[in-house]
């Protein structure tokens, strides 16, 4: 062929139209509203433009408050770094309020816990601990969880309930700032889904895998009959059903909430009143696909990116103002 230059196009020709033809993503009826100094949380709230992040903040908000209204349930899924960030207060706060129905998280939640309940801190630097083999090797919660095994088998009980009912019989002097325990005494369903060798508690002598996998066995049925109640509900005037929040879990809950689903939808369970929202620092594949996309109808999946320590106190804010 022969080697012959491109010339530039000849713009003139294009096509065009009106730019009152085109349709928009943006007016000026959906800017941001500027509140003043000292404006009322509301205010802020409302204020905030209704686009990307917002709008789903918005989103959830309001399957939240027709939950409430509807009587169906709203359900915590949670990794640990909620606690780690100070988020235990806000979480205790709306289960008290009775706006979170049930709470399932990972091992290491129940861990950060139960050492915020019974020694008032929890966290350690984990480059530092690492390096001379002392990382997780603490011995009151060692001790602790293999009391929590033990009780699971005696009473029969999930680790989730185990951890709670020690909390508050052992009186743990910063009780109140415990999940578990304000799970407990507020008769409310928390769950513990562990993934063996995940835990710092795994690497004591005293952890015996038979007990706490039989005990997460029974988190995981407990779970499944709550992800089974998030439909609309039987004598429902509407189609709105309850909420599934999963916040700062990027594997382990979005993997139990897609099997909890399976079997919900497999023993007839009808969740397609159901609302997800996932809420965390970083887009990650499987809370996206497993709790935002794959279990709801198009639409009833949100996603708000942010950190948990900024997110959750707007989250609850939001959440009491709108109820109120």
């Amino acid at each position: 062929m022969p080697n012959e230059p491109y010339q530039p196009i000849d713009l003139s020709k294009v096509r065009t139209y009106s730019i009152k033809e085109r349709p928009h993503k943006i007016g000026v009826s959906e800017l941001a509203a500027l509140p003043p100094a000292g404006a009322s949380a509301a205010e802020l709230i409302r204020s905030m433009p209704e686009h990307l992040g917002a709008r789903a903040f918005h989103a959830v908000i309001k399957a939240i408050v027709l939950a409430q209204r509807n009587h169906r349930p709203v359900v915590l899924a949670m990794g640990a770094h909620l606690i780690k960030v100070g988020c235990s207060p806000i979480v205790i706060d709306l289960v008290r309020r009775g706006v979170i129905q049930a709470i399932a998280c990972n091992g290491a939640t129940a861990i950060h816990d139960v050492e915020l309940a019974t020694t008032g801190a929890t966290s350690e630097e984990v480059a530092d601990t690492i390096k001379d083999g002392t990382f997780g090797m603490v011995q009151e919660t060692f001790d602790f969880f293999a009391a929590a095994g033990e009780l699971t088998v005696e009473r029969d009980l999930g680790l989730g309930t185990a951890v709670g009912r020690l909390l508050i019989e052992g009186g743990a002097p910063n009780v109140e700032h415990s999940i578990f325990a304000q799970a407990y005494r507020s008769n409310i369903p928390v769950t513990v889904h562990v993934a063996l060798g995940t835990d710092t508690v795994h690497m004591a002598g005293s952890a015996d895998g038979a007990k706490i996998g039989q005990a997460s066995m029974r988190d995981f049925r407990t779970l499944c009959s709550v992800v089974a109640d998030l439909g609309a509900g039987p004598e429902s005037e509407t189609s709105e059903g309850g909420v599934w929040l999963n916040v700062g879990s990027a594997v382990v809950m979005p993997e139990v909430f897609l099997k909890a689903v399976s079997v919900a939808r497999n023993l007839g369970a009808d969740l397609d009143g159901m609302t997800t929202a996932n809420f965390d620092m970083l887009r990650h594949y499987r809370p996206r696909v497993n709790v935002v996309t794959r279990p709801v109808s198009p639409g009833r999946g949100h996603e708000v990116i942010g950190h948990h320590e900024i997110l959750l106190p707007l989250l609850r804010q939001a959440i009491i103002e709108a109820l109120g």
